[in-house]
């Protein structure tokens, strides 16, 4: 499929060859950009441990690299993702990879004037690190666009392929070169593999739609996302279980170093050959992830991956052989893998495009506040109780995890489908602007009391569906003296929020709402009623003013039905 196909981007998913998005040049290109890109990142992240450990020999200080890496993620990764979904994708993932190059290029600069220090390094991957977090979202959201969702699955297989692939290799290229020459050249050879992907997203030829609306206030889109994820029971449970397999994991990233220099007693060159091991299982597995999640359910692959990764860090936390430890990193970084990939995949296939860059923002917050967090408190008990103890602990931790799927199980992603295209216009006698508002919606049902209860549990389903898709407050009310009558009221800040919230249903939405309107009886389609509220002292009753500007028409959502 062409990227100048968007529309089907959220087809049917295969579980299939993690060959097929290849086959798109547009993907091809940038994918094969990203592995040079993701090694250079590698090596930064080598060069960057390794300079704050021979600087400090403080193990909470070599953690606090990865928690540089990872808070710009942790804070930016919502403001991300609604810059991704509000302004065209490619120009974002552009300017993100700049402000990463720069921070890159800082680094080299510090070491080239040999004034490294805790501070400068802690500042520099902060930079590096904010420019990743802005790129991300915008690049993950473009997948789907560009493969399909058939592909997709297997896309985010390549991905993570890409990033361990070169985790694999990039590590102890990074401590060979760091070995030889210095960090002088890691930072500056990092700095210069990310020219290839620039260019690659410059000649990458989007066509995007042009949209009906300007775009929403950061702000609000971002707490658009967060609703969204908070009324989608599905999303919800992966990103809490992202963050809580990324806290475990974060020993892994934080530790390593330690364990290199303290248990195995060796340098740059060991910590480079254990990292990748872990990249080595990553990319091993990475070949078949998308048949592992086509034949198992997400919640089978989290506890099986869980248990595997305690056993692994129990096994290095005694181990004294650089290849029993190598070997437990090989599981390691196999089990990391797929269930990133798989909470990754899981939140894609369940998001609409126009929230995507949000919820997959939401998702790799939660991996980095994690990470973030996780570093820092595994570094902190290294620091008093050293690190075989630590990684003790971690693996316990990991063997706890494996139970949580009895609060927050996971289910198999399904995914949603738009619903129908916009039907009849309502009747609007009012002047109105985007900015007008707030907007009240009254819907009448009559339902026989026999049916209350029903009609009450399905009102529930079509509640969760308005608050996903915009609206701020809805409440059902009954007729005390017409016990038949209900209303649905639902209140929306702006003409234009309501407007968005028309075009957004899904066709699961649309069924939880047929399923409501199923219990009305009469002749006529349940009552409609849309209301400007204005509420008393309101400084256009005490001017002469209206809102200036035409009569917006609103699509319909629903059928033959002027839904709201």
């Amino acid at each position: 499929m062409s990227e100048l196909d968007p529309t089907q981007a959220q087809s049917k998913v295969m579980y299939g060859g993690i060959g097929a998005p290849l086959r798109e040049p547009v993907f091809r290109r940038i994918w094969s950009a990203s592995l040079l890109s993701n090694l250079g990142q590698q090596m930064q992240a080598v060069a960057a441990a390794w300079a704050m450990l021979e600087i400090t020999h403080r193990a909470d200080l070599v953690a606090l690299v990865q928690t540089a890496s990872m808070l710009p993620v942790m804070l930016l990764a919502l403001p991300a993702g609604a810059l991704a979904d509000m302004y065209d994708r490619r120009k974002v993932a552009i300017a993100a990879l700049f402000l990463s190059l720069c921070g890159a290029s800082m680094l080299a600069v510090f070491a080239f004037a040999g004034v490294v220090s805790p501070n400068l390094i802690l500042i520099g991957v902060f930079v590096t690190g904010t420019g990743i977090s802005l790129y991300s979202p915008a690049w993950q959201a473009s997948v789907a666009e560009i493969v399909g969702g058939r592909a997709l699955p297997a896309a985010i297989s390549l991905y993570s392929m890409s990033n361990n692939a070169a985790r694999s290799v990039g590590p102890a290229i990074g401590g060979f070169v760091i070995a030889a020459t210095g960090i002088l050249a890691a930072f500056t050879i990092n700095a210069a593999l990310y020219l290839p992907i620039l260019f690659a997203l410059a000649f990458w030829k989007r066509v995007a739609t042009p949209p009906r609306l300007p775009p929403e206030r950061l702000d609000k889109a971002m707490l658009g996302g967060l609703r969204y994820v908070r009324h989608s029971p599905q999303s919800r449970k992966v990103v809490m279980r992202a963050f809580f397999t990324a806290a475990g994991g974060a020993a892994i990233y934080a530790m390593l170093p330690v364990v290199a220099n303290q248990l195995l007693g060796g340098g740059a060159r060991v910590y480079g050959i254990l990292l990748g091991g872990f990249g080595l299982g990553a990319v091993g597995l990475a070949t078949f992830s998308s048949q592992i999640q086509g034949r198992h359910s997400p919640e089978r692959i989290a506890v099986v991956c869980s248990l595997i990764l305690s056993a692994a860090l129990i096994v290095v936390s005694m181990s004294a052989h650089i290849a029993l430890t190598f070997g437990a990193m090989i599981a390691a970084g196999g089990a990391w893998m797929v269930s990133i990939s798989t909470y990754n995949v899981s939140v894609q296939l369940a998001s609409p495009r126009w929230v995507s860059g949000r919820t997959l923002a939401a998702f790799q917050a939660a991996v980095a506040a994690g990470l973030a967090g996780g570093a820092a408190l595994w570094g902190h008990i290294a620091e008093r109780g050293g690190v075989s103890m630590t990684l003790l602990f971690a693996g316990g931790y990991f063997a706890v995890t494996a139970l949580f799927g009895r609060f927050l199980g996971l289910q198999k992603p399904i995914v949603p489908e738009q619903g129908p295209p916009p039907g009849r216009d309502p009747v609007v006698q009012m002047a109105l602007t985007g900015r007008s508002g707030p907007l009240v919606i009254e819907i009448e049902y009559r339902v026989r009391n026999e049916d209350a209860r029903a009609f009450y549990y399905a009102m529930r389903a079509v509640r969760r569906s308005r608050e996903r898709n915009g609206a701020y407050a809805m409440s059902l009310m009954r007729d005390i003296a017409d016990p038949q009558l209900w209303v649905e009221k639902i209140s929306y800040p702006t003409w234009n929020d309501y407007m968005r919230a028309r075009d957004r249903p899904t066709s699961d939405d649309r069924a939880h709402r047929d399923r409501a309107i199923a219990f009305h009886i009469g002749d006529e389609l349940p009552l409609i009623r849309r209301f400007l509220e204005r509420p008393t002292g309101s400084v256009r009753w005490s001017e002469d003013t209206i809102d200036p500007g035409e009569t917006l028409p609103a699509p319909a959502s629903f059928g033959p039905m002027s839904s709201p």
